[in-house]
């Protein structure tokens, strides 16, 4: 299951990601905001960061104006590890490498077209199990 949450910047590419989601029958919980009506953005973050570190969802998507805010708080909660991506390569790289198990995305720096592509990027590129990238990410989680 994929966890979504945006603040007011991020609501209409997460209304993209989703109808996304849709087509692909992936399943999904929308952690909210509801509306382009001012919000925080933490609130989203931590949601959809304790969704996943409590196993109810196994990676998270996050949007806000830059993608920053929203992936500073997510990284606040112990065993997340969230990659903010503006570019395929840098979604697959934090896969492989980093086994990050939230992108964020700025709705802002970002249109749908290439949006979509980073999210089907980070949904498709498995962890690589590798015992170099596996002891960094004992040593991040330190």
């Amino acid at each position: 299951m994929i966890a979504l949450g945006s603040d007011h910047g991020g609501f209409e590419l997460k209304q993209e990601i989703i109808a996304y989601l849709k087509e692909k029958n992936l399943e999904y919980k929308d952690y909210g905001c509801e509306s382009k009506e001012s919000c925080d953005y933490p609130v989203y973050a931590k949601k959809v960061a304790n969704a996943i570190v409590s196993g109810e969802c196994d990676r998270g998507i996050l949007i806000c104006g830059t993608g920053i805010g929203i992936s500073i708080t997510a990284n606040k909660v112990k065993g997340i590890r969230a990659a903010v991506c503006h570019d395929t390569f840098s979604a697959q790289a934090t896969r492989e490498h980093n086994d990050a198990n939230i992108l964020a995305m700025g709705a802002r720096v970002v249109g749908p077209g290439l949006a979509l592509k980073i999210v089907e990027t980070f949904l498709n590129t498995e962890f690589s199990n590798d015992e170099r990238h596996i002891r960094r990410i004992e040593q991040m989680e330190g």
